[in-house]
């Protein structure tokens, strides 16, 4: 009789520690589909991978990620990938405002032009009031937002001449993403922009279908568009992009508390390292970045004051118009914020 309530108690413990392990590993997916646009080499795809590494290691593999560049689930097509989240195509993604703002226009936010003067004003934004309710609105659209990374203030580059005027910029074929609000700054410049996908840039950039394009100095230099007869470059900074950690809502809450948890840290620490990448050779202290593209051939314009000043007055009516569409009190908080930034 000892014997067999001795067997009976062990079977009950065995049963206990069965329930409760974390999050009913046994229930978990063998793999998590996570998107992104750009790869590895570029500073938005090495940090989708570092928060790939960290889950898979704090979750004692629990939790397997496997990176999907290109926005391959979504055939190349960057404005759909919200879309699929929400759906359950794809499970996570580190992903930009710019291509899930058609589905969320507070999001636009981040393209409003010339808002943002420095990094410190990204970080006023991302890491204050307006970060906390802009995950706010992407968690009520159905997806789960836990950290912010950062793809860097954008560039624009072009093989016909130096861009120094919005004079310059008067029908020049650029190359933007899929948002109604590029297309407004850029026509408001005399520009003639094109909607294409990342996959579809680089061809039409060498073939001269387009003659130029807009992206963060890292994506300049990583995806070598020198070789591609991008041989000018305005430094204007007239946009900045972070990125968005994000899991799908399904699979958030098929995890235990304990894995959300580690999930989370994780996606917060990697996106502090992906910052750091981002902005890495685009310092005062390391311009190295520059310094790169002008060894490479391409002739870089750093406006002055004044010259700032006409492209900042050329766009200010796409400012006041989508300031409306965004939400001026969310807009309002933005400027205070970044007015008060290091005070």
């Amino acid at each position: 009789m000892k014997t067999l309530k001795s067997l009976l108690g062990a079977a009950l413990c065995a049963g206990a520690a069965l329930l409760a392990a974390p999050a009913q590993a046994q229930n978990y997916k063998s793999e998590y589909k996570l998107s992104i646009v750009l790869g590895t080499q570029f500073p938005w795809g090495k940090g989708a991978e570092i928060w790939s590494d960290l889950v898979r290691e704090r979750t004692d593999g629990r939790i397997n990620i496997k990176l999907y560049p290109g926005t391959s689930l979504v055939q190349g097509d960057q404005t759909r990938e919200l879309t699929a989240i929400r759906q359950g195509v794809i499970d996570m993604a580190v992903g930009s405002p710019i291509n899930w703002s058609p589905q969320i226009r507070a999001l636009n936010l981040f393209a409003l032009p010339f808002m943002m003067p420095d990094h410190a004003a990204i970080d006023a934004l991302t890491q204050g009031e307006v970060g906390r309710q802009l995950f706010a609105i992407v968690e009520k659209a159905g997806v789960v937002p836990l950290a912010w990374g950062e793809n860097g203030f954008r560039q624009v580059t072009n093989s016909r001449h130096p861009i120094a005027s919005p004079a310059d910029m008067k029908g020049l074929k650029l190359r933007v993403v899929g948002s109604p609000l590029f297309i407004d700054i850029f026509t408001a410049l005399g520009a003639n922009p094109t909607q294409m996908s990342w996959a579809d840039a680089q061809p039409a950039l060498a073939s001269g279908a387009v003659d130029g394009q807009e992206n963060p100095m890292s994506v300049i230099a990583a995806a070598k568009l020198h070789a591609v007869g991008q041989k000018y470059m305005t430094m204007w900074n007239y946009v900045a992009d972070p990125l968005i950690f994000v899991v799908n809502k399904e699979v958030w809450q098929s995890w235990s508390e304990q894995d959300r948890e580690i999930v989370r840290q994780a996606a917060i620490d990697a996106g502090r390292q992906q910052v750091q990448i981002a902005r890495k050779g685009m310092t005062a202290e390391d311009s190295s970045l520059l310094d790169e593209a002008r060894g490479n051939g391409v002739q870089v314009t750093e406006l002055t004051p004044e010259q700032h000043a006409a492209f900042v007055a050329a766009t200010k009516p796409v400012y006041d118009k989508w300031k409306k569409q965004i939400g001026e009190a969310l807009v309002a908080q933005a400027e205070k914020d970044i007015a008060a930034r290091g005070k």
